[in-house]
Order: C-alpha cells, then structure tokens, then sequence
C-alpha cells in the first residue's frame, strides 16, 4: 500500500492543477494496485466525467459508492447526472447524500446546481446559502449563487455575493468574469472595465472576458479602443459570433454601414429564438444572384420594428426582377404590411408556402444593396393606415382640444436591454403635462398598458391601449395624432414609416445602433424623426424636460 501513496498523491496533485490526463494515468496506476480504493475510483471517475466519458465515470462512482456510501462520491455522481439531463435521478441522489450528512456542503451546492438548471430559483437560493453556511469558503458556492441572482435581475445582490469569492481567492477567474458580466447589465462600465482588465491579468486568452471589455469600453464612448477589444478578441477565436455582431453593431452605430453590414451577418450564426422558424429547407438563401423572373420570400426574423424598417426594401427587389415576392410577418403586423408596395404576398405562417427560388432575411437586404448612410432607401411614407380602421378610431380621438400627442413608454419586457430603454412608469414624464393645450393619448400595449388606467397626480391620459388589437390600429391611431412620443419599440418605426412626426426617447446606455451617434434625426426616417437622448443613465425625468420645452416652443 505505501508504495502506492506517492502516485495517488500525485496524481491528486495533477489533478487540482487540471493536469487531467496525468491524474487519470496516476489513478489507473493506484487502482491497478488496489481496485477497491474509494477514492481512487471516485477520482477517476470525477475525472472522465469532466473529460466527458460518461459511462466509465458513471460505473467507477458506482463502484465507489458501494464500496462506501460518501456523502461526497454521491454529489459528484448527481453532478454527471446532471450533465447529462438526468435530473430525477440526480434529485435523488443528492436527497440520499444530505440523508448520511445534512451538513455536506458539496451536497447542498449539487442540490443547488439540479434546483437552478430546473429553474427553481428561491429553492436553488437557499440551497447555495446552506452550502456556504456550512463551509463559507465554498468558492463555486459564491459564485454560482451570484450567476442565479444575477439571472433574476437581482444585480446589486450578485455583485456582493462575487465580490465574496474574490475576497476569498482574488484570481478566482470565474468570479472575476461574472462580476464583469454583472456590473455590464448594471450599466457600470467603468466597474466592469476594471474587473475585466483583472479578469485578463489572470488569464490573458479569456475571450469572453476580451469581448465584454469591447463593451464596457463602448458604452463609455471610447469607441477606438472598444474596435480594437473586439478584432483582438477575433484574432483569439475567428468563428466567435457573438464578437463578430458587436464590432458590426459597433460599426453601424458609428455611421460606418458599408463595413458593419459584413459583420452584422454574424447574427445568423448565434442561437436562435427556440420559436423563431427556420427558413424553408430545400430553399437556397439570396446572396446576390440575378432576380430576374425569380421568386424570393422575405423571412421574418427579429422583432415588429425591424420588420417595418427593413420592409422598406420590398420595391428594390421587385426592381432587380423579381417575379414573385413573398414577406413573411407576424400576425399583428398583416394588415399594416399588406399596405406596402412591391410585394405580392404578405403571409404570417408556413402552412401552404409554395416553393420560392431564394429566400433572405430583411436585415440582410442592406448588404446585398449596398447601403451606406447617403443611400438608404428613405421615401416616406412607405406604409399608409387603413381608411376603415381611421374612421373606427377617429370618435376616440376626438377628446380633448389642441395638440394631440400619444405616448408609449415601455417596450416589449423580453427585450435584453428593456430595463434600459423603458420608462419605469408614467411619474417621469410629468413635466410633458406642464405644457398647456395637449392632450397625450397613451398607445400603450402589453408591458405597462394599465399605468395609464391610474395615472399619477396631474397627468391626465386618455387610455387607448386596451382596445388596440393590431398594428394596423396603432397606425390608423398615430396617423391621426400631431405627435407620437415614444421610447425605442415598434410604434416609432410605424409613425416613421408613415410619414408622421415622431419623437423618440432613447437612454444613455445600450442605445441601438440604428440611431447612430450624437444625431438628434434618424436617416431612416427623414425630416419626421427627432431623438431625445438621455444625458445620464436612467434619467428620464430630464428627457421629458427637454421634450416638454420643445413643445412650449412648437406651441409658440
């Protein structure tokens, strides 16, 4: 037995130094001495399962734990189970493990890991919380309780239960790479620049940290530097997407189409939504080819806004030849859309699709034309209001007297930058009620629609959102309206697209690229945009001080 000892240790040794394939040799060797030492069985199993040889791993924890039922062999048997989405299974073992020992913590931090990949969150919690009672310098613990709150959108309480771990192993790369991620989403760049910059001391080939300090640097405006965090990142990892879009973004955003466009093509190769179709098999994608005489379908890809944005390249298609020209929408977008020129089928679903020579998706189409800032294709209005629908709504804008303003200030709350971009609520636009003769319409649909039910003190708004059914609504309301005031959500395209005076509230931080930079009017919608853009994150109230005096004046 003694004569084994320097070999296990070693290969211990190797292994808490990820020196896999040296670990594996050393427990082998120990095992071919003693085939019925727990440990080396266990190790070696927890080894091939990191190395993802499941079923070795599986039956070498098996034997381990009949040899001696360790609370510790049962959670490393839960953590492969898990892996491999055998979640029931991995549930009870880890029951079984806290029944030997309640006071196992790696049991508790395993129970944990099972209670959040099942989206168990408060569970989950206090799971991670038991497991760094009972050993509070429990690493993964910390760490991983900080990946779950700030999945919830409890930043502030991630960014504490990090900054533990890093108390607790400064050069912990996990923990270093998270608190990044986490002080990003809490639109901290400078924190999270710092953090990053830590992250890459530690390890200077970490290519997600790289990239997230692309955006950390971009969202301080320091637009040179974040380009450059963003190429090296793709010198590490040229097939990385996620780099690719955001130096395209990055690039649109600096007015720079013709070399974005290239980049922004990476969005193709990220995952997709699960319920986002794909586009038809058997089809080939546009890429250039001639048109002439061919048929082509549009297919949706993203979201409301950019189907009406892009949609305005409908007619240059129909230029190039194309015979047959097929836009696919969602359902609450159909009636609008069948008001666009060029197209020969507006369609919401698959079923009965008819073959078509190529299909390609809108955001693409600025690419294969070419689009530069001096050649997008502008002519408004490119989508017009149904008259049936104009006249159904016109009763209900009859209230009031003077200028007729609506308002949408929330988007859609899936959005990822959603917190950013919405207003919290109606309480920050008050100074919009101190201009006399207005009366504000709220066009408000989903994620806010009952604020304006209850508005707050002294900002009377008449409630519209509850009975808007589709867009084609929205676009008989807004063509009947002096003014559309609006955070970034489709309602600013479709007044855009319309021809209507839109003005458009945008934040400090996460600004989309389209609205470019500095500009206070949008090449997209000529002579009908006007941007109103936060001085300071989350600061709407200001916003709504500017716009309310741009309305004094308009009054004037």
């Amino acid at each position: 037995m003694s004569s084994q000892l320097p070999t296990f240790e070693a290969a211990l040794e190797a292994h808490r130094a990820g020196r896999y394939d040296e670990a594996e040799r050393g427990y082998r060797e120990t095992l071919e001495s003693n085939p019925h030492a727990p440990n080396a069985l266990r190790l070696l199993g927890v080894v091939l399962s990191v190395r993802g040889m499941w079923i070795e791993a599986e039956a070498l924890l098996h034997r381990s734990i009949a040899l001696r039922e360790d609370p510790l062999c049962l959670g490393n048997l839960a953590e492969l189970l898990l892996k491999r989405k055998r979640t029931q299974e991995a549930y009870a073992i880890c029951h079984r493990a806290l029944d030997i020992d309640p006071d196992c913590a790696f049991a508790h931090f395993q129970f944990a890991e099972i209670l959040h990949e099942d989206l168990r969150v408060e569970e989950a919690e206090a799971a991670y919380r038991r497991a760094i009672e009972v050993e509070p310098q429990f690493l993964a613990a910390h760490n991983n309780l900080g990946n779950l709150l700030a999945s919830v959108g409890r930043l502030d309480e991630a960014v504490v239960a990090l900054r533990v771990a890093l108390e607790l192993d400064g050069n912990y790369i996990h923990a270093l790479y998270n608190l990044g991620m986490a002080l990003l989403r809490s639109a901290r760049p400078v924190e999270a620049e710092a953090v990053f910059r830590r992250a890459l001391a530690v390890q200077p080939d970490h290519r997600d940290a790289l990239h997230n300090l692309g955006t950390a640097l971009k969202l301080q405006g320091r637009y040179d530097e974040a380009e450059a965090a963003y190429r090296q990142t793709l010198a590490l990892a040229p097939d990385f997407a996620d780099a690719r879009w955001n130096l395209g973004v990055l690039l649109l955003t600096q007015g720079r189409l013709e070399e974005g466009w290239p980049h922004a093509e990476a969005r193709l190769a990220q995952r997709r939504k699960p319920d986002a179709a794909p586009p038809p098999e058997g089809t080939r994608q546009w890429l250039g080819e001639s048109l002439e005489g061919k048929s082509l379908v549009l297919w949706h890809e993203q979201g409301y806004g950019d189907c009406v944005q892009f949609a305005r390249y409908a007619p240059f298609l129909k230029r190039l030849g194309v015979r047959h020209l097929t836009l696919m929408c969602p359902a609450p977008l159909k009636p609008l859309m069948d008001t666009i020129g060029g197209v020969n089928e507006i369609r919401t679903h698959t079923a009965g699709l008819p073959p078509h020579d190529y299909w390609a998706y809108p955001l693409s189409l600025p690419l294969r034309f070419g689009t530069t800032l001096s050649t997008i294709p502008a002519a408004l209005p490119y989508l017009h209001a149904l008259p049936e629908r104009i006249e159904r709504w016109r009763a209900h804008l009859s209230i009031g007297s003077g200028l007729k303003v609506g308002l949408v200030w929330k988007g859609f709350a899936e959005n990822q930058h959603d917190a950013t971009r919405s207003v919290p609520g109606l309480a920050p636009l008050a100074p919009l009620w101190t201009v006399p003769g207005v009366t504000f319409f709220s066009l408000q649909k989903g994620q806010g629609e009952t604020d304006a039910t209850a508005p707050p003190a002294n900002q009377p708004i008449v409630h519209l959102g509850s009975t808007i059914e589709d867009f084609a609504d929205t676009a008989a309301i807004i063509t009947q309206l002096d003014l559309l005031i609006t955070v970034d959500t489709a309602a600013a395209h479709i007044a855009g697209a319309l021809g209507k005076p839109c003005w458009l509230m945008l934040p400090h931080d996460w600004t989309d690229w389209r609205w470019l930079l500095e500009r206070d009017d949008s090449p997209w919608y000529p002579g009908v945009m006007r941007l109103f853009r936060q001085s300071d994150a989350r600061n709407w109230r200001e916003v709504a001080e500017r716009i309310a005096d741009a309305l004094r004046q308009g009054r004037k």
